[in-house]
């Protein structure tokens, strides 16, 4: 008799071997008599019968399936088990733990920037945590189709989308294109909301979205640390001079060097026009002292169209539109 009840009986358990892993659905779909469930903290199991909910068991535990878990089904609860006759059902595991998800964008993204045409590119990086949050919606747009759902799964549908978010919460949150890390807080909580908002369509929550850092490219970061450095950021003349200087020194005359190295000039003169453009602003709106190096203004007031490019002067020692300067 004991061998004849072994080959009737099974356990039914997620044993979790793989990290990451949001739901579960036991393999088979007949369950024999003296059959046992085991419930692992940090576990849902639910039962299924035709598509539909049967039942939905949250306490941690092992489980006789005919005494513990048969009476408490809808309409499986006078279910008898025969000799070859078994409880066809499905059985599905919920990981009900909060799992943190490591992003980071594919590839660089263009952000549009005056005086760069092809844009700004970054790369940005964090984290999210995810769970599952709505049982029926799980199953009604994820579990009736699929075996499994892993935070893989959950990363690829986020990325598919964070680009274009990305960009979007950056031109409404971001201040300065070239400190948008003062903004990351303000710029993930944007996101976070819309990434919730779409994963809960699905019966999965997202929370705590952080941006951890944005990635310029490192033409663009030699530049702003030289120009931090040297306090040239109002002096173009002498940026562009010292860039020309480096660009030279480093392609040793070649003219491979000297071309790509071309291409980092360029575009850190771009940068450096947008820095002073933003200190402009920064110095009119907030009253900053006159930087050091910078003429005084004489006669008091300055010209109200830019000599250079015609733009309308708001006061400010330069051009906030090609940098010339005024004062």
């Amino acid at each position: 008799m004991g061998f004849l009840k072994n080959q009737f009986s099974s356990v039914i358990e997620w044993n979790e071997n793989g990290a990451g892993v949001l739901f579960y659905k036991f393999q088979n779909q007949e369950i024999k008599k003296g059959s046992r469930l085991i419930i692992r903290p940090g576990q849902d199991a639910i039962f299924l019968y035709n598509g539909r909910v049967e039942g939905i068991f949250v306490e941690d535990g092992d489980y006789d399936i005919e005494s513990d878990i048969i009476p408490f089904l809808t309409t499986l609860k006078s279910f008898k088990f025969g000799f070859s006759t078994p409880l066809r059902a499905e059985v599905l595991f919920i990981n009900t733990k909060e799992l943190l998800v490591k992003w980071g964008t594919k590839n660089a993204i263009n952000l549009p920037t005056p005086g760069l045409p092809g844009g700004m590119p970054i790369r940005a990086f964090g984290a999210f945590n995810c769970r599952v949050a709505a049982h029926d919606v799980l199953i009604e747009n994820l579990a009736g189709i699929r075996q499994t759902y892993t935070v893989g799964d959950v990363k690829e549908r986020i990325i598919a989308s964070l680009d274009q978010l990305l960009m979007s919460w950056i031109s409404k949150e971001g201040r300065d294109m070239f400190n948008l890390q003062a903004d990351a807080r303000n710029i993930a909580k944007g996101i976070e909301s819309e990434l919730d908002a779409d994963m809960r369509t699905l019966g999965i929550a997202i929370s705590g979205f952080t941006i951890e850092s944005f990635s310029y490219p490192e033409e663009i970061r030699k530049m702003q640390e030289k120009a931090a450095a040297q306090s040239m950021v109002g002096d173009m003349n002498k940026y562009t001079q010292m860039a020309a200087a480096d660009s030279m020194g480093k392609g040793g005359g070649s003219g491979a060097g000297m071309a790509s190295d071309m291409v980092g000039l360029q575009m850190g003169m771009a940068i450096g026009q947008q820095m002073v453009n933003q200190m402009n602003l920064n110095g009119g709106a907030n009253g900053a002292p006159q930087m050091q190096g910078q003429p005084a203004a004489q006669g008091g007031q300055g010209p109200k169209f830019c000599p250079n490019c015609g733009t309308p002067t708001t006061g400010s020692r330069f051009c906030g539109n090609c940098g010339n300067q005024l004062l």
